[in-house]
């Protein structure tokens, strides 16, 4: 199949807008974002938004499904499987994850208690309910609960917010940050000894 067919200007204007939405929902919240902001972010009208979506929620469950679907996923994986470097393996995933979709996870880590009453931020806390459940077994320390949740949340919050307090050209590079994060996040998701 050929790779470069270019996707339908249709196909393309959905895409275009989910990411605007994504950008928006990230940087200024779900609540505080409008459809004519997400319009006009992405070059758009309002009415082709609603051409595309049926509400701002309807966007919202459409931006963040695969990301939702990803982490899903991987959490599955976790829970099946066994051995000494399960762990090691989630958290690397759960870095690669958060950074190839770091506006949506931090949609649904940062803003998900107060959008919980949709569906597709339902589904997410779920997960990550579960993938808390896996992680902070009954024999592990509240230490190891607290390094859970600033390890995710705050990895979520510097790849998206935190970045907005960092002029752009001291902010270090993806590459970069992929690697720290693959460190920091694995010591911090490193149970303690009991």
């Amino acid at each position: 199949m050929p790779t470069d067919v270019k996707p339908s200007s249709r196909v393309r204007a959905a895409e275009e807008l989910k990411q605007a939405a994504l950008e928006q929902f990230a940087t200024v919240g779900f609540a505080a974002s409008s459809l004519q902001h997400i319009a006009d972010g992405a070059g758009y009208s309002k009415s082709s938004v609603l051409y595309h979506y049926a509400s701002k929620e309807a966007l919202l469950e459409a931006a963040i499904e695969p990301a939702v679907a990803e982490f899903e996923a991987v959490l599955d994986e976790y829970l099946g499987g066994s051995g000494p470097e399960r762990r090691r393996v989630l958290v690397d995933r759960i870095v690669d994850l958060l950074l190839v979709h770091r506006e949506a996870v931090h949609v649904f880590l940062i803003q998900g208690p107060s959008l919980s009453e949709l569906p597709i931020i339902a589904r997410a806390n779920t997960s990550v309910r579960r993938l808390a459940a896996a992680m902070c077994e009954p024999r592990e320390s509240v230490a190891d609960q607290v390094r859970l949740g600033i390890a995710l949340g705050g990895a979520a919050f510097l790849l998206t917010a935190g970045r907005t307090f960092t002029d752009e050209e001291l902010r270090p590079a993806d590459e970069e940050l992929y690697a720290a994060l693959h460190d920091v996040v694995g010591e911090l998701l490193a149970p303690t000894a009991a």
